[in-house]
């Protein structure tokens, strides 16, 4: 009788290329969280503005296209809901729920999301890609911050773009471009193992 061997899967994430299941996940998930609550404490602080530069949306999106969808959307949940019950690691050691820039929080579950999604399908595994999956996990980061920033600062849509939107779009076009060299790089490094 002839043995039939399936497949083997190929990974849709780079977390899936690491061994194990429940432990590998649930390292993936709490890590995930604490790289973003780390990432936010390296702050820059604009004038003019409550909202800082922080590496945190560079470690969203690269926790997305490492994770995948829901993994990393349960690693942005474990770092929302922790902050907002006290743990302080957001920005500059803010915690709980009235901080002006807790929508882009919110934002970071929805994009780590969308940008895992899109690279379980291959939107990480080439520069133009991973350009086009890091944009759009940027544009809803924005979708979320900069109208809980109207709506906490009490000023108009306008003002909140100007005051966290317009600044950043500059340095989130590097980190676009980073994500772009490092994960293709990061697939390519992996097909050299096979």
């Amino acid at each position: 009788m002839a043995t039939v061997h399936a497949p083997r899967r190929r990974p849709a994430v780079l977390g899936d290329l690491l061994p194990g299941s429940l432990a590998r996940d649930t390292a993936l998930v709490l890590g995930s969280a604490a790289l973003v609550g780390i990432a936010a404490q390296i702050a820059v602080p604009l004038p003019g503005t409550p909202v800082p530069v922080t590496g945190q949306t560079f470690a969203v999106l690269l926790a997305g296209a490492a994770l995948g969808r829901t993994r990393a959307a349960l690693g942005m949940l474990v770092y929302l809901f922790a902050g907002m019950a006290g743990m302080p690691w957001f920005t500059e050691g803010g915690s709980g729920t009235a901080v002006p820039t807790l929508g882009y929080v919110i934002g970071f579950v929805l994009a780590a999301a969308a940008v895992g999604h899109l690279a379980g399908h291959g939107g990480d595994r080439t520069p133009l890609r991973t350009v086009g999956t890091m944009l759009l996990g940027t544009t809803i980061m924005y979708a979320a911050g900069v109208p809980y920033l109207m709506a906490s600062l009490d000023v108009s849509l306008a003002k909140a773009a100007d005051l966290g939107l317009t600044p950043f779009l500059a340095g989130d076009a590097l980190k676009v471009l980073l994500a772009a060299a490092l994960l293709p790089a990061a697939w390519r490094l992996t097909r050299t193992r096979d």
